[in-house]
């Protein structure tokens, strides 16, 4: 059995925090939990082109706010911020409860695990060379300034007949080291061949 550990979750209130904070009793947390995964789920798949890269979701006993951070945030904005408004109406609709929706630009995207495999995913979809498309993302990620970065794909590599991994790396990537900031990102390609998966950490 591998012992495999997910970054993010290792480091929870260490170098990251909570992406929902709320407090529920008993009863209502299975409600509240699915009603987190819900809205996470919508926003993703609304907004799959506009680079969001967490959603965090804070609840007060009638309100929820959630936080997009995303590297492009007028594709969520809209003109003269009608998309949002149109957002924060249908988010009162799935939860049926008042919701505010803020926006937090990412001021680096490549130093987000979770950016970086979207693009990787996506170049894949479009018929790149996957060696290419590696290389150039992990050389784009050093080239600012990131200590490190590590890349996983796996699936039918080329076209394949045979699904196979293939790892590539550059600088110092400690997993072990909790103090280290290193965010992971994992994405999958759908491509003609079949899905192949993205694996992403980057050493911030």
């Amino acid at each position: 059995m591998g012992q495999k550990v997910r970054p993010t979750g290792f480091r929870v209130g260490i170098t990251e925090e909570w992406r929902s904070r709320w407090f529920a009793t008993r009863s209502e947390f299975r409600v509240l939990l699915m009603e987190d995964f819900k809205i996470r789920q919508f926003v993703k798949k609304r907004y799959e082109f506009a680079a969001i890269a967490k959603v965090r979701i804070d609840r007060t006993r009638d309100q929820v706010v959630v936080h997009l951070e995303t590297a492009r945030p007028g594709i969520i904005i809209g003109r003269k911020g009608q998309e949002v408004d149109r957002l924060k109406a249908d988010l009162e609709d799935l939860t049926g409860r008042r919701t505010d929706v803020k926006i937090v630009e990412i001021a680096q995207p490549l130093h987000c695990a979770i950016l970086v495999a979207e693009d990787i995913a996506q170049q894949l979809v479009r018929r790149g060379s996957f060696r290419r498309v590696v290389k150039r993302a992990i050389d784009q990620v050093m080239d600012s300034r990131a200590e490190g970065v590590k890349v996983e794909l796996s699936g039918r590599l080329g076209g394949a007949e045979m699904s196979r991994a293939e790892k590539a790396s550059k600088g110092s990537i400690p997993l072990s080291t909790l103090q280290k900031n290193i965010d992971y990102g994992l994405a999958e390609a759908k491509t003609t061949m079949g899905v192949i998966g993205v694996k992403v950490w980057v050493n911030r």
